[in-house]
């Protein structure tokens, strides 16, 4: 049985469902351990793994690449790992191609599928899926939310007890983004607008009230993005963001193929367009073809007197 190291990421709500998603992958593929590194992470003990082992300390609070990559090289040598899996998160689009130049490994970046001993990964903005043969000595990202989490027993949380090696960087503080209430991955309620909202200023004044009345994150179809109305990190689909929400408000989108890609494991989808022939409503659960201009205030209205 393949030995697989996860690397896993935890924040103030317990651990990222994209680590859960990590470990589904990895249980299929053999023996996962995951590493968690970081000052006093939550939700460890939900981890379904084999084992986890925690790096816990004040220097690692924030992360930080010369020391995670090492911490991370020592434990897959320890454990004589064969595949490393990870988020393609923020820390994990920086951290992977490290621990693959480190270990002289190959890289699968961003993976949205595996089937038959392959990884799946888009190339050239989406327009090509490229197969890469999963074997020893390859260390993954996997874009959250493309991969489903599953349940499974939890193995004994372990302390590494390693030395931190010195870094000459230091984080100061930490910015959150103006994406939205949420972050759009980890989003339980996401309102994305597209092309009909037909400026970048209707944007601010459609998509964002009714985002936050509902305590939602706020995304975007790719055509406002390239548009420069918002920017790319809000954008849902093959080329960007993979979403998987309790609830999904598709406002003014028509449902290219490529977004649809990326929002289609939502439970529940409600799509606003005037458009009764767009593609979107042939997903959607609930449909309402109207003016998304007259639509959404009255929207907005009840969501926040119902907050109220």
């Amino acid at each position: 049985m393949s030995s697989i190291l996860v690397i896993g990421e935890c924040d103030d709500n317990g651990v990222k469902a994209v680590t859960m998603q990590a470990c589904s992958l990895a249980s299929d593929l053999g023996e996962n351990t995951v590493l968690v590194i970081g000052d006093a992470p939550t939700g460890v003990n939900a981890i379904p793994a084999s084992k986890v082992i925690i790096a816990n300390s004040p220097e690692l609070k924030y992360y930080d690449p010369v020391k995670y990559s090492s911490i991370a090289t020592s434990v897959a040598k320890e454990i004589s790992a064969e595949i490393i899996v990870m988020g393609a998160t923020a820390m994990g689009k920086d951290l992977a191609p490290r621990l693959s130049a480190e270990l002289e490994w190959k890289y699968a970046a961003d993976c949205i599928d595996a089937k038959s001993g392959h990884l799946v990964r888009p190339a050239y903005a989406g327009k090509v899926l490229v197969k890469m043969k999963l074997e020893t000595g390859t260390v993954a990202s996997l874009r959250p939310n493309a991969f489903a989490a599953k349940g499974g027993e939890n193995g004994p949380v372990e302390q590494w007890t390693g030395e931190i090696p010195e870094s000459k960087i230091a984080t100061e503080r930490v910015e959150v983004s103006e994406g939205g209430t949420v972050e759009l991955t980890e989003a339980k309620i996401v309102v994305s607008g597209g092309r009909g909202l037909e400026n970048s200023e209707n944007y601010d004044k459609i998509i964002r009230p009714l985002a936050e009345a509902m305590g939602a994150a706020t995304g975007a179809s790719r055509a406002i993005v390239d548009a420069g109305w918002v920017p790319h990190s809000y954008q849902v689909g093959q080329t960007g963001k993979t979403v998987a929400p309790e609830l999904y408000v598709a406002v003014g989108i028509s449902g290219a193929i490529q977004h649809l890609a990326g929002m289609s494991g939502a439970k529940c989808i409600v799509a606003i367009n005037k458009d009764s022939e767009a593609p979107i409503f042939k997903v959607a659960d609930y449909g309402i073809s109207s003016d998304l201009f007259e639509i959404v205030p009255i929207l907005t209205e009840k969501m926040k007197n119902q907050m109220n």
